[in-house]
């Protein structure tokens, strides 16, 4: 019998291919570096942190059956991460991410996510046929969704009642692909994880500081909200008050994936029984362990 996931990631679930160069770089750069391929995507990144702190997470996505989805398939398996429920189409191939980091961060990324938008609600078919859920007695447990499904699929998944009683945790893919996250500012039991940028994008505004951005998203009808800012504080916010905590200052050796690492690490501690302020410390020292480069990819 299947084990049952402790908590659901929804969205992309793909292969990244990141450039890294151990120098600063600008438009136009050609410089020495190495680049790597590694399991990625946003509820891929989030899945495997969960998995690396004592959870077992289950993917809902899509994934090719070409030779890239089978060796993606293999490798969430060796991670522990349950991959049975993955929409597999023999149509769409498997998707894929490109970025290019410099010692002064990104420097630009593209990603292909294609098959996920194309596949639609199909990849919520474990929810709804009675594997993980059904209309009458849908999910209740934690649930990780990302921005890289369709604005439609994130319209359906507002009012649907196979999300009526989650915990849902909400992440923009990217600030392109955050203001696609609107349509889920007032679901009940969503909080959302975004960066200073991320916020100003879903609330057509300008922020300061991530105090200011929370604020704004609690005003535009946010149940909850976290904002990160790189380096600077961090803020936590509900409709009663704001916390906000500054992070270890650390030397950047990464960035791609720190978001979701922190995203992770926040839901972990939370369902351990940690307060607001304390799972905010452990969101903050996980994320600037992990572009300090001291933490597992």
């Amino acid at each position: 019998m299947t084990s049952r996931p402790d908590i659901l990631c929804i969205g992309s679930v793909l292969w990244d291919v990141i450039g890294r160069a151990p120098t600063p770089m600008k438009l136009g750069a050609d410089v020495p570096g190495r680049i790597t391929r590694l399991a990625g995507g946003v509820a891929m990144n989030i899945a495997m942190t969960l998995a690396r702190l004592g959870l077992k997470p289950g993917l809902l996505s899509t994934v090719g059956r070409d030779a890239s989805g089978e060796e993606l398939i293999a490798e969430c398996t060796r991670m522990g991460l349950i991959a049975e429920h993955i929409y597999r189409s023999d149509d769409l191939p498997t998707d894929f991410y490109m970025a290019i980091e410099g010692k002064n961060g990104l420097i630009a990324a593209i990603a292909d996510a294609h098959s996920l938008e194309q596949a639609g609600d199909k990849i919520l078919r474990p929810l709804a046929d009675g594997r993980l859920g059904s209309e009458a007695e849908p999910w209740a447990g934690p649930i990780a969704l990302d921005g890289n499904l369709t604005t439609d699929l994130l319209h359906q998944i507002a009012g649907s009642p196979l999300f009526a009683r989650a915990d849902l945790r909400v992440a923009p893919a990217s600030p392109g692909k955050a203001e696609r996250l609107a349509t889920l500012l007032r679901h009940p039991g969503a909080t959302f994880y975004v960066n200073r940028e991320e916020a100003g994008l879903l609330c057509h505004s300008r922020f300061g500081t991530s105090a200011e951005a929370a604020a704004g998203m609690i005003a535009r009808g946010a149940h909850r909200v976290l904002v990160t800012d790189g380096g600077r504080p961090a803020s936590e916010a509900t409709g009663s008050d704001i916390i906000t905590q500054a992070p270890h200052p650390v030397l950047v050796s990464r960035v791609t994936g720190a978001g979701d690492t922190f995203m992770a690490a926040h839901i972990v501690a939370e369902l351990r029984g940690m307060d607001r302020g304390a799972a905010l410390a452990r969101a903050l020292d996980a994320a600037a362990t992990y572009v300090s480069g001291e933490a597992p990819q």
